[in-house]
């Protein structure tokens, strides 16, 4: 039996649901976005494994055809990840006993990018237990059914500008309450053609309810923008955020139209025209943290405004003013902020001053994924395949480090007691109590 009720979900990629919240028989939660159930990286899950291995607390493990940084997401009993075959991009859906169910072609053309640094599957799918959508870097969109049936399918760059990007688009639309979001901002904007756009279309059928122009002072490689949409909603306000050439920017959810942004990510006074944002903003109640990249700051922001709010002693809560995230995006809970370098490196900050408690080491390699939470503990995610598991709060403790010798760079997914880990060869289920995993080779 499933129940529903009321319960705020919403996304950064990543994509975003409104309120949904499903608990079954055994009390599990679906992750069904990139940023999983409440679009923050958390997840209300426990009896989660601490350590394992490639073959310790391995439930099972299947390959997969290629490589792709985009995450799987999870609804009951399947899951749903878009992956490389060959030059084709595929979007797979497996059970969650590591059975494949079905496969569909979105496109082709898949390239790698930047030598091993990612390829044309790194957009996040998305879902709500109705439908599941996915996008591919080639700009392929296309919604199916939870059977594999194509229900809608267009080409971002075809109805909205070619999409040009120095290391492939990787944006994930975000899904709230039947819509679906774009920040589209890439390419060459000093072509009309080519202006940064943020769009809003009706998730079942995919025609658009608007579109807006962009407009922002960028040059160079800054115009461009890897981050993805993300929804903040309270008891009081909802918005649309988009993260990219050089602002935050907050849009109305009715018809898209500026309501506030935040500058100062790239100043002008030092300005780096290479300075492209890929981490996307995270936020709790009242709060937004918004990195920049390049060892740039980091704001906290509080909700609301208008006009330029990046000098408003009432809308920033704090500035720190170094050492942002480059890659990984911010992880809030329990009051405290927690920001994932690229170099490893993990920083814990409070969340209503922006003071740090640490900043600690933990495995010198790439960490191209963003951390989740859960069962107060943090993963953390490098491309070697190592998963750092450290405790939650003030006090900085390494639980685990847990190796399965396959590279990564999609961020977890957690479900139904399990972590779910999307190397570049194959999709690992990780689960507590499990031993000799069965291999499912397709």
């Amino acid at each position: 039996m499933i129940c529903r009720k009321p319960l705020v979900v919403w996304s950064a990629f990543a994509c975003l649901l409104g309120p949904y919240c499903l608990i079954h028989e055994l009390q599990a939660e679906n992750w069904p976005q990139w940023r999983g159930p409440f679009s923050t990286g958390i997840s209300t899950e426990t009896n989660l494994a601490t350590e394992w291995s490639a073959t310790e607390n391995v439930a099972w493990r299947i390959d997969l055809p290629g490589q792709a940084g985009a995450t799987p997401v999870v609804w009951d009993d399947r899951i749903f990840l878009t992956t490389a075959s060959g030059k084709d991009l595929e979007l797979w859906c497996i059970s969650t006993t590591g059975k494949k169910l079905w496969q569909q072609t979105l496109g082709s053309g898949d390239v790698a990018v930047r030598n091993d640094e990612g390829n044309m599957a790194s957009p996040s799918p998305c879902t709500d237990g109705k439908h599941v959508w996915a996008m591919i870097g080639t700009g392929h969109l296309a919604c199916f059914d939870l059977e594999g049936n194509k229900v809608w399918n267009f080409n971002v760059g075809d109805r909205y500008g070619k999409i040009v990007i120095a290391f492939g688009f990787s944006s994930t639309p975000a899904l709230d309450q039947g819509r679906l979001y774009l920040q589209l901002i890439h390419g060459d904007h000093d072509q009309a053609t080519q202006e940064a756009r943020v769009v809003c279309l009706d998730a079942e059928s995919g025609k658009e309810i608007w579109k807006r122009v962009r407009t922002s002072d960028a040059r160079g490689e800054s115009e461009q923008s890897y981050a993805s949409p993300t929804i903040y909603r309270d008891d009081k306000q909802a918005f649309l955020l988009t993260h990219g050439a050089d602002y935050l920017v907050a849009h109305s959810l009715d018809d898209g139209h500026e309501l506030w942004r935040c500058g100062g990510l790239n100043p002008p006074g030092n300005y780096n025209e290479t300075l492209r944002l890929v981490s996307s903003p995270g936020f709790s109640d009242n709060l937004i943290v918004v990195p920049s990249a390049k060892g740039g700051p980091t704001y906290g922001l509080r909700p609301g405004g208008s006009g330029e709010i990046s000098e408003s002693p009432e809308f920033v809560a704090w500035r720190y003013p170094d050492k942002t995230p480059d890659v990984p995006s911010p992880l809030i809970h329990d009051g405290l902020v927690y920001l994932c370098r690229e170099n490893g490196n993990l920083m814990c900050l409070d969340a209503e001053t922006g003071e740090e408690y640490y900043h600690k080491k933990t495995v010198r390699d790439r960490h191209r994924a963003s951390p989740v939470l859960a069962d107060g503990k943090i993963y953390l995610t490098s491309r070697s395949g190592t998963i750092t598991v450290v405790r939650s709060g003030k006090q900085f403790e390494i639980l685990a480090q847990n190796k399965i010798g396959e590279e990564i760079s999609s961020s977890p997914a957690i479900a139904g007691e399990t972590i779910y880990l999307r190397t570049f060869s194959s999709l690992f289920a990780i689960r507590a109590g499990e031993e000799n995993p069965e291999t499912n080779a397709e």
